[in-house]
């Protein structure tokens, strides 16, 4: 039987999120890929039980994870919890999202409706065997329903006691603020916003979005921190065959031009001069806007999960070491 490791909570950081009282570690694990149908449960479940020995809390599904076979990313998180992780259920955040589509008909495709997001978390906690989760997101804005109607489902959630706090994820800072105000009258507890962020991909600066946050007491918890794996030393000698872009299971193949790579390797060169690895780098980088909550990792070996947390032991990035990143990234 697992029995989580006692120093658990010895060097992992953790941020409160935006002005509400909970607390997420600086690093969340996210179940987007190698946890579904197809992938290895015994290293699934491995991956979680690193992640939780080095105190990440935070574990991060949605309905349609474990694509093409949607929903099978929970199936098996339900299973590793039955393994031993479910003992510690207390100690940890257990978030999922629905938005994307999800099953046949009209009542189950892309939306914010009452009815598929009610449908969608009662399904998400009868695969996970929870009777809540802590945070439930709407996963992406949808133009066609009310906002009113989206909110009102997501506080209904809580006030059914099936999630503790809502959130929304890929909403803009405007989106954002519109929906918020809803939440206001209601008085439901939003806390997040989870938007993709990283140091090739900053439309969160250009938005607003991550001085909003601040301002309106929001936490952000970032997800594709490494730019899916551009962001590593996976690409600075060539495309492995094994790799995303080697087997064109990502759509940012084509930016992996000379450009880049020069980028990559200065960026890397950095991240060496101050003993980090340059995902390493890439994850110091974001957590020190102080926007962000948690950054969300993926990963497919508990290797990656280790070397990811141990961003956190390196200090602080310095203010000409930030310089320094923005310069090699504006060549």
């Amino acid at each position: 039987m697992y029995k989580a490791n006692d120093k658990r909570y010895d060097t992992m950081q953790y941020r409160r999120c935006g002005r509400s009282g909970l607390k997420l570690p600086a690093v969340s694990l996210g179940l987007w890929q190698n946890f579904g149908r197809g992938s290895s449960l015994a290293n699934a479940e491995a991956m979680c039980r690193t992640a939780f020995d080095l105190g990440i809390t935070q574990f991060d599904l949605a309905n349609n994870y474990g694509h093409p076979y949607n929903g099978t990313a929970e199936e098996n998180f339900g299973l590793i919890l039955d393994s031993g992780l479910r003992a510690y259920r207390d100690e940890i955040v257990i978030t999922t999202k629905a938005g994307y589509e999800m099953w046949d008909g009209p009542y189950g495709d892309k939306n914010g409706s009452r009815k598929y997001l009610t449908a969608s978390l009662d399904q998400s906690l009868r695969r996970m065997r929870l009777d809540y989760v802590d945070i439930f997101y709407h996963h992406i804005y949808d133009p066609e329903t009310p906002l009113e109607e989206t909110a009102l489902a997501l506080d209904n959630a809580v006030r059914q006691g099936k999630a503790l706090y809502v959130g929304i994820s890929n909403y803009n800072s405007k989106q954002s603020a519109e929906i918020t105000k809803i939440f206001r009258e209601l008085k439901t507890p939003f806390i997040i916003n989870q938007p993709s962020y990283s140091m090739l991909n900053r439309w969160i600066e250009r938005d607003g979005l991550d001085k909003w946050a601040i301002e309106n007491g929001v936490g952000l918890c970032v997800f594709s921190p490494l730019y899916q794996g551009l962001l590593t030393d996976r690409y600075l000698n060539g495309v492995p065959a094994d790799s995303r872009v080697g087997r064109g299971a990502t759509w940012i193949g084509n930016e992996l031009t000379e450009e880049m790579l020069g980028k990559l390797r200065a960026l890397n060169e950095l991240a060496a001069s101050r003993g980090q690895k340059l995902s390493q780098l890439a994850l110091s980088w974001i957590l020190s806007n102080p926007a962000v909550t948690s950054v969300i990792i993926g990963a497919s070996r508990p290797e990656q999960i280790t070397d990811n947390a141990h961003a956190l032991d390196a200090p602080a990035l310095t203010d000409e070491e930030m310089q320094q990143i923005e310069k090699i990234l504006a060549q």
